[in-house]
């Protein structure tokens, strides 16, 4: 059974629907490849998946060890190649790591294991760089 149907809608724009919530993500080819640049652009999918997948990765980690990543963000900056075939070449993460507790170095590099070991980050061309940035707080307790 399929997970996700696709239409085009013509103007260099896609509705994709994940079949099993009804949830849509729109794309848009960007500005500097002939789009609007009105949504995320694939490329930019695949870069935003590689971020939501480590992170996701990490909670699981974090929740089997009682540690609450709950407010952490991250910045995703996607880089496209200069030379053709036009491809990703370069996706930076910057993840901000908010904690309900101090954690150890042990802890913490745990939890970055779990990241680089994502199924997106192991599924991308090597060829891709994935530079990847911890930045650990803990969260002010209300």
């Amino acid at each position: 059974m399929p997970t996700i149907k696709t239409e085009y809608l013509g103007e260099l724009r896609t509705e994709a629907t994940h079949l099993q919530s009804g949830t849509v993500i729109i794309t848009d080819a960007p500005t500097d490849n002939q789009g609007k640049g009105e949504a995320f652009s694939p490329t930019d999918l695949v870069a935003g998946a590689l971020g939501s997948c480590m992170i996701t990765i990490m909670g699981i980690a974090a929740r089997r060890d009682g540690i609450d990543l709950k407010g952490s963000e991250m910045e995703i900056t996607k880089g496209m190649s200069a030379d053709a075939p036009r491809r990703i070449a370069r996706v930076e993460v910057r993840l901000n790591m908010l904690t309900d507790r101090e954690l150890s170095a042990e802890e913490q590099a745990r939890l970055e294991r779990a990241a680089h070991t994502c199924p997106v980050a192991l599924s991308l061309h090597p060829d891709i760089e994935q530079a990847v940035e911890f930045v650990w707080n803990v969260a002010e307790k209300a």
